[in-house]
């Protein structure tokens, strides 16, 4: 964050970039083993709504800034700096869940597991993960802009409305989806993935704003419910000294489906396509891939079956 506050250009916007992703894959997969040692069940829905409602609540907060206060592009990071050295207290005092072990170099290696309990849950969850972080994508790359073309203005809360809408559907799908099995909620987040994008590239056609954030709040609805059953058809299934390693692929996973497809789709935006045709040829790829991963999770569920 202090790099983000003093940052003069580019070069230096990258540069924090970098340490953020760095220090957020390192703290996740502790945070959510953590979460999981302190409740189980609690535990897996703090980790399924805990990236929805960082998503939405941080798109919304920043663009007021950006619209309302004074020196936004520093303020905002200020304001997480003052957040973050709050959260610091309050880890300090949670009580460890774990046997502490010495600190060496050791420590430091990354750990993503793939315990052989796990494997075919995960190989049924990956692709609606992927899936799930690329539809975010989508609007963390392209939404604001979207919004913006569709109607004609510059305001920055107005952009920020699309992603802030998609997160917090999926947040409450995520609370109410909590108690319905986790396969059935895998299926009906492919099911919300599809249709969400479906209504919105009919909304990019006629030019509709209603009709785009219609689609976005169903496919808030594929994002959350995705991700919600891609968590509780893993997690649980791993043991406690596996937590960890588990979250890190999950999220893993995750990122690797929001980042390549959207920096693809900005590569698409800028040297050719326009931007709403990028965001029509990246709907159309999301419902293939939509698709792909519901014949892959059929196809597990055969082999586990057998």
């Amino acid at each position: 964050m202090l790099v983000y506050a003093t940052a003069g250009g580019v070069g230096e916007l990258l540069a924090a970039r970098v340490i953020q992703g760095l220090s957020t894959g390192a703290a996740l997969g502790a945070i959510g083993a953590a979460m999981l040692d302190v409740d189980r069940t609690r535990g897996a829905l703090a980790n399924a709504l805990s990236p929805g409602l960082g998503t939405g609540t941080g798109a919304l907060v920043s663009a007021l800034f950006v619209q309302f206060l004074p020196a936004p592009t520093h303020l905002v990071f200020y304001a997480l700096i003052a957040v973050f050295a709050a959260q610091a207290v309050g880890v300090a005092v949670l009580r460890e869940t774990v046997t502490p072990v010495p600190v060496t170099a050791a420590v430091l290696v990354p750990e993503v597991r793939l315990p052989r309990a796990v494997r075919g849950p995960v190989l049924a969850s990956a692709p609606v993960l992927f899936a799930s972080w690329a539809l975010a994508g989508l609007y963390a790359a392209l939404g604001p802009s979207i919004v913006g073309t569709l109607t004609g203005s510059a305001s920055a809360v107005l952009g920020a409305a699309s992603l802030s809408v998609l997160a917090a559907t999926a947040v409450t799908s995520v609370y109410l989806l909590r108690n319905v099995d986790a396969r059935a909620v895998l299926v009906s987040g492919i099911g919300g993935l599809v249709a969400g994008v479906a209504i919105t590239l009919i909304a990019l056609g006629t030019g509709s704003l209603a009709l785009f954030f219609a689609g976005t709040v169903v496919s808030g609805v594929g994002f959350g419910a995705g991700f919600q059953g891609g968590i509780r058809t893993v997690v649980p299934l791993a043991e406690p000294h596996e937590r960890a390693g588990v979250l890190s692929l999950l999220f893993a996973i995750s990122y690797l489906g929001m980042g390549i497809p959207a920096v693809a789709a900005g590569f698409a935006a800028t040297d050719g396509l326009g931007l709403l045709g990028a965001a029509r040829v990246y709907g159309a790829a999301l419902i293939v891939l939509g698709g792909l991963a519901l014949a892959g999770l059929h196809r597990t569920r055969r082999v586990a079956r057998r």
